[in-house]
């Protein structure tokens, strides 16, 4: 994240070539508060093994904890997104902001592993509120101008979320390590209370309101969202019991599932518009396309920390610091990535490293050398950052503007996914706890999917070979 005594300077002189459109006044609460869900992500991976410690709980079970966040963030990602698009974006922003803060309080006093997922839960929603708020903040103020937003403004949004992200396991570490792991939560009253402040003072306000709470029931897909979350659920609680697969909840899941696509397909606005997904192909590749190269990461961000502490047993600042290279490694990749022109070359490059860190993993044991094991997973940030302005900016580019907040949010309920396999696989690779056995079988996955992953993107149609804005 950037430091406030280096930025504080520059919002008061735009530098040269800036659009002082797209200025820091208006990047800088924008890009905060997109840090705050991929923070809140990832820095509870160095507090997994003292909560279980804590609570007695297994892998499987501190999963939840992962899963109840993207699980409710992918609900909650869509509904936020049209809530923005209909009350305002600045609105919705703010309240997000006050749920945020509650739900930091509230992970202070939790007494039980389920009371922590249940603040998940509540972190989930609020934190939703901020990525698609922001880029319909981005979209309105561009459709007024008549321009696109310059891609350094959309760098800095993307640049602050992988940031924080890469840094979230080493941020946690420390934090975990001084002042306990119930302080990864607390910390986000703070943060959510200036995020606010900046957003009062350097958002524009959003024109009167058109919609009305009258217009709820009738805009919210009440009944979309709710099948959307009973099939998901159904499919989670499948995915986090693969150790001892219950067979019964997949046809469950399908009825879900196929009630919920039905649904959408009657429905004038439904929660999710599955047409899209039929009609625009090349937005719908970039949804899968998100799933499949942020599962990797995940996988890392959730399980090396876990490993090392139970296998190797690290201290969670430890833990935190050896994935030091990867966050350095993902900050420069995003930095790269905002300033390539085209968009197929990021993704064949972070596609590329990924597969590289996956093969290296193969090697690694809880007696290697330390510096050993962060030189091997520094690989693994290349597909973390290399991708992510590249893909904020095909989104930009293939959804319509008036269903940007919405799309916005499903790109990050397909980063969701990406985790919640994660968390899956982890439990089922790990077992009650991780070992250099379940570390190498999770390994090879990996390095499987990783290779699926650089043929699907080599062989992508859906992106434009030249350069893009």
């Amino acid at each position: 994240m950037l430091a406030m005594a280096n930025v504080v300077p520059a919002i008061a002189q735009p530098a040269q070539g800036a659009s002082p459109d797209f200025g820091l006044t208006f990047v800088l609460p924008l890009a905060l508060g997109s840090t705050l869900n991929p923070i809140n992500s990832t820095m509870i991976s160095t507090a997994l093994a003292p909560i279980a410690a804590d609570f007695d709980a297994s892998v499987a079970q501190t999963g939840w904890l992962i899963a109840g966040l993207y699980l409710t963030s992918a609900v909650a990602q869509p509904t936020m997104g049209r809530l923005a698009d209909l009350f305002g974006p600045r609105r919705i922003y703010l309240i997000s902001l006050m749920l945020v803060a509650l739900a930091g309080i509230g992970g202070a006093i939790a007494p039980s592993l389920w009371a922590l997922v249940a603040v998940r839960v509540l972190l989930g929603i609020g934190t939703s509120g901020a990525y698609p708020s922001a880029m319909r903040i981005f979209r309105s103020r561009a459709d007024k101008l008549g321009k696109a937003p310059p891609r350094t403004a959309m760098g800095i949004l993307s640049l602050a979320a992988i940031s924080t992200q890469a840094f979230g396991p080493i941020l946690g570490g420390f934090i975990t390590g001084a002042f306990g792991w119930h302080a990864i939560f607390t910390v986000n009253v703070p943060l959510a209370l200036l995020t606010a402040i900046l957003v009062l003072l350097w958002v524009p306000r959003d024109p009167p309101r058109v919609a009305g709470l009258s217009d709820l029931a009738r805009e919210i897909d009440m009944a979309g969202v709710t099948l959307f979350a009973a099939a998901l659920l159904s499919l989670m609680v499948f995915l986090m019991n693969l150790d001892q697969p219950m067979w019964w909840v997949l046809p469950i899941s399908a009825l879900f599932w196929t009630l919920f696509w039905f649904h959408s397909l009657r429905r004038e606005q439904p929660f999710i518009d599955v047409r899209m997904f039929t009609t625009n192909i090349p937005l719908t590749v970039t949804f899968l396309r998100v799933t499949l190269i942020l599962l990797i990461p995940y996988c890392i961000m959730y399980g090396f920390a876990q490993w090392l502490e139970s296998s190797a047993h690290y201290s969670p600042a430890a833990a935190g610091l050896v994935t030091l290279p990867m966050s350095v490694m993902a900050a420069a990749c995003s930095l790269l990535g905002a300033r390539t022109k085209g968009l197929r070359a990021p993704f064949i490059i972070g596609a590329g490293g990924g597969l590289v860190g996956c093969v290296s993993l193969l090697f690694l044991h809880s007696d290697t050398p330390v510096w050993l094991l962060a030189a091997a997973v520094m690989f693994i940030g290349m597909p973390l950052g290399m991708t992510a302005s590249p893909t904020q900016t095909a989104i930009f580019l293939q959804a319509p503007a008036s269903e940007m907040g919405v799309a916005a949010g499903l790109q990050r309920t397909f980063t969701y996914f990406g985790a919640i396999g994660a968390a899956s696989l982890l439990g089922v690779m790990f077992g009650s706890h991780p070992t250099d056995h379940g570390f190498h079988t999770l390994a090879m996955v990996m390095t499987a999917m990783s290779a699926i992953l650089l043929v699907f993107v080599v062989f992508d149609r859906t992106l434009p070979r030249g350069a893009v804005g």
